[in-house]
């Protein structure tokens, strides 16, 4: 494939010379042949790797059997997901969609639609600085990312903000506008900050007495991630929504809202997409969830990404580095410079893939099913590239 041939696509990310053209597990190739450890994986997305039998098989199938039948119908595939999703959380619907953005998009119209019809017309939702929800209008409003302050005015209003951690101020932004509160479990473009048990259970307190929804936005940290299938049964609380992406589909364009039914106030016409829950999308996505489901493939999730936790700590302690944090299979390194993008380029050189979210800060978002021994590559590889930067 020439190169050349990428000046048709439109320039909106700061993109590397290669054009990869193959993948399998852990490891892409380019059209040079080149092989690459990926440890960033989609940001997050691919959960079984490049390309597993297991999603491939669930592809070809399907495609032989119905692709696309109109969200109008029900289909076997949507339904049985939906059923596998309720099972397994403490949600009783689904509406499933294409991109975590859209699945954020339809929260917001959730919470602001329970809010007309349960709260005297209540339309804000308080969200976070630094938080990340997508890139519509309305969820780049709800983020907090600072430099998209000025970018595409006027932006939708209604989504005050404060600042992550802090359960006093969310307190006093609650009023009688207030229909919801929303955050990641885990703050990922932030630099992977997670909250408190005491702080997610606080607001979980805090909503329910003020008489509002707690929106998770599970996009990153959902489907096994964190060692859980979902982030938020990691500090015990039950949300009333919660929106789902990026690993739902293995690859493939597949997220989800879930709700408990009290919060179901969708009416025929009011949420909708021509793609949505789609056959061919849903069958990989319960070839998804029966490989998460699988005995002890989370336990493992979670011994591995300890594995990832300590070889990450001996490397700072060796290189004199920042903290780790994060959970399970999402970890980020600080660094203690914004050496980030730099490192990042010249790992790729050496046949590593790694994303620096923030300057000073390497994020790791492996397969699930990575072994230790692709961690041990990784660990070496970029010990290599920090020896280098101390030389220099």
């Amino acid at each position: 494939m020439q190169r050349d041939n990428c000046d048709a696509l439109m320039r909106v990310a700061e993109r590397p010379p290669q054009v990869f053209v193959s993948g399998s597990g852990s490891w892409l190739v380019d059209e040079m042949g080149k092989r690459y450890l990926d440890f960033v994986q989609g940001w997050a997305v691919n959960c079984l790797g490049h390309c597993p039998p297991e999603l491939t098989q669930a592809l070809v199938d399907q495609a032989a059997r119905l692709v696309n039948c109109s969200p109008a119908f029900f289909n076997e595939p949507a339904a049985r997901l939906a059923q596998l999703l309720t099972a397994h959380s403490c949600f009783d619907q689904v509406f499933f969609c294409n991109s975590g953005a859209e699945a954020n998009e339809g929260a917001i119209k959730l919470a602001r639609k329970w809010g007309a019809k349960h709260r005297d017309g209540a339309f804000e939702i308080i969200t976070f600085d630094d938080a990340f929800h997508g890139r519509t209008l309305a969820t780049m409003s709800a983020s907090g990312k600072p430099q998209w302050t000025q970018l595409f005015e006027p932006k939708v209003s209604g989504f005050p903000k404060a600042p992550f951690g802090d359960l006093d101020a969310v307190a006093k932004l609650i009023g009688k506008r207030t229909a919801a509160v929303m955050l990641e479990p885990i703050q990922g473009e932030a630099g992977v900050i997670p909250a408190t048990p005491e702080f997610m259970q606080g607001l979980r307190a805090l909503t329910r007495e003020r008489g509002v929804l707690l929106i998770v936005d599970e996009i990153q940290t959902g489907m096994g991630r964190t060692g859980k299938l979902f982030c938020y049964q990691r500090y015990a609380i039950e949300p009333d929504i919660m929106t789902l992406g990026k690993g739902l589909g293995g690859g493939v364009p597949l997220a989800a809202l879930a709700a408990r039914a009290a919060v179901c106030c969708f009416e025929p016409g009011d949420q909708g997409g021509t793609f949505n829950g789609n056959p061919l999308m849903t069958a990989v996505g319960c070839a998804v969830m029966q490989a998460l489901l699988a005995p002890g493939f989370l336990h493992e999730v979670a011994r591995k990404g300890n594995y990832l936790r300590l070889r990450l700590e001996q490397l700072a302690a060796k290189r004199g580095l920042g903290e780790v944090r994060g959970e399970g299979l999402l970890l980020a390194l600080e660094l203690g410079a914004d050496a980030g993008p730099q490192l990042v380029e010249r790992a790729r050189d050496r046949g590593l893939l790694l994303n620096s979210p923030r300057p000073s800060v390497l994020r790791f978002m492996p397969a699930l099913n990575v072994s230790e021994a692709e961690i041990d590559i990784m660990v070496a590889l970029l010990d290599g590239l920090l020896q280098q930067q101390c030389v220099r």
